[in-house]
């Protein structure tokens, strides 16, 4: 059955030669396979989750019934913040599969499962016809994301680690979480192109479902990327010793639990704060900055497309001076920076909008490049990719998944549109104690 197929030998997985044979480490081309395949498979998942949240407006007229914009808003952002919620036991199972079974073996199932939610919010009836139906199955639909995306990123990170050399495995990780900004990216896009290419009318009449069933076509790519990765070779190295636990998350929240409160409190800023500037930001700009949703999707593909430039170079950056330093550098700017920013993406010019959202991105982008290296180098193999997946997805469900709903309540509360910058300074202030506290791990062969 596809991605319950036995994991390959280690001489069958991965081609090896010289030095990093003797270390059991891949070549070169071999690491650039598996980070592609790393890559493409995330890619494809955030395209598929972030969809969602670009589509925002539009979902709350069809599928919440409220003569209320805001309250139909909330009801959309709700059901947003309900999928991260399940991420935690997507978490737990995907992680429980790859530390017991194999890496590649997990993250096979959560593409599939990913990309037939998506396809199904793609037929959906709308409210209209379905009536409250639509809402119930649309909210389920999103929950299967939800728990699809709890296996994902960890997962792929533990992958490609697992796989790198010591000196290079942050600038590798950072390229894995360029994934997740690419999934966006190509979501912000396509989301850009709808407006472009429709009318208000034809989008709410049958162009809205075009970008929830392009999953269908991106997803087979990557499916078949990852139905054709191998396993890593340090799991490869525990499974047959014999070292796998028997329950990994027990195992882990027994020997590791201090390691976990750390993944848990680093990732509030790139779980919140990528959130609020990336997904928020597109509604942000058109009802607070009096932004065209032209110009909110242009602003948001293009901090986007900094983001991705951002994590490579902050990834060697992480690689040649440690992990620390990148860390409290990107959390001390994003404390400094957060209000100033949100004034400017209000201030009602392209411009100001433009280099607001963007310069707090590439902040919350240096992060990300040495968070999950540092998450990885501070697991034991045997419970990595539930640690992984517990810690990134508890963060997600307390701090991401809830920060456009709570960022659209705190402006409705108070009346101040500056409001959610205080959430965004929030996550940034969480980020950099817990990173005053990290022990700096760059070059350390993974425990």
């Amino acid at each position: 059955m596809y991605g319950i197929d036995t994991p390959a030998t280690t001489s069958d997985a991965i081609t090896t030669s010289g030095s990093e044979a003797a270390a059991g480490q891949p070549s070169g081309r071999s690491i650039a396979k598996i980070v592609r395949a790393a890559v493409v498979g995330t890619v494809v998942e955030y395209y598929d989750f972030g969809i969602y949240g670009y589509m925002a407006t539009t979902i709350a007229t069809l599928f919440f019934a409220s003569h209320d914009d805001t309250a139909a808003l909330l009801g959309t952002f709700a059901t947003f913040a309900v999928a991260f919620f399940l991420r935690v036991p997507g978490g737990i199972v995907f992680g429980h599969i790859g530390d017991r079974y194999g890496r590649k073996r997990a993250l096979s199932w959560t593409i599939l499962l990913m990309v037939a939610a998506t396809a199904v919010m793609g037929m959906l009836p709308t409210y209209v016809t379905l009536g409250i139906w639509a809402t119930v199955v649309l909210v389920l639909a999103r929950c299967l994301q939800g728990f699809a995306a709890g296996g994902e990123l960890g997962g792929a990170n533990a992958f490609v680690s697992e796989s790198a050399p010591a000196h290079r495995r942050a600038t590798y990780t950072s390229m894995v979480n360029s994934g997740t900004y690419l999934g966006s990216l190509v979501a912000s896009l396509i989301a850009l192109a709808l407006t472009g290419l429709f009318t208000e009318d034809q989008i709410l009449a049958w162009a809205w479902r075009v970008p929830f069933l392009l999953s269908l076509v991106i997803g087979v790519v990557g499916i078949w990327i990852r139905n054709h990765m191998e396993e890593t070779p340090q799991f490869h190295e525990l499974s047959s010793k014999g070292e796998t636990k028997k329950v990994p998350v027990v195992e882990l929240l027994r020997s590791s639990g201090g390691p976990l409160v750390k993944i848990i409190l680093l990732g509030a800023l790139i779980t919140g704060g990528y959130y609020i500037a990336s997904v928020y930001a597109a509604t942000y700009l058109q009802k607070s900055g009096g932004q065209s949703s032209t110009v909110a999707f242009l602003s948001t593909s293009l901090a986007l497309v900094l983001g991705v430039a951002t994590l490579p170079v902050a990834g060697y950056a992480a690689d040649r001076w440690g992990r620390r330093p990148i860390l409290i550098g990107g959390s001390v700017a994003s404390v400094v920076l957060g209000v100033p920013m949100f004034m400017l993406m209000a201030g009602g010019s392209v411009w100001q909008a433009v280099v607001g959202q963007s310069v707090l991105f590439i902040a919350v982008s240096v992060v990300n490049a040495a968070s999950y290296v540092s998450y990885v180098e501070m697991l034991e193999a045997s419970v990595r990719y539930s640690g992984l997946a517990l810690g990134n997805n508890t963060t997600n469900m307390l701090l991401g998944g809830t920060a456009p709903f709570i960022a659209t309540w705190l402006i409705d509360l108070t009346g101040n549109s500056l409001a959610p910058a205080g959430y965004f300074v929030f996550c940034a202030l969480l980020t950099l104690g817990a990173a005053l506290f990290v022990r700096e791990t760059k070059g350390i062969e993974l425990p």
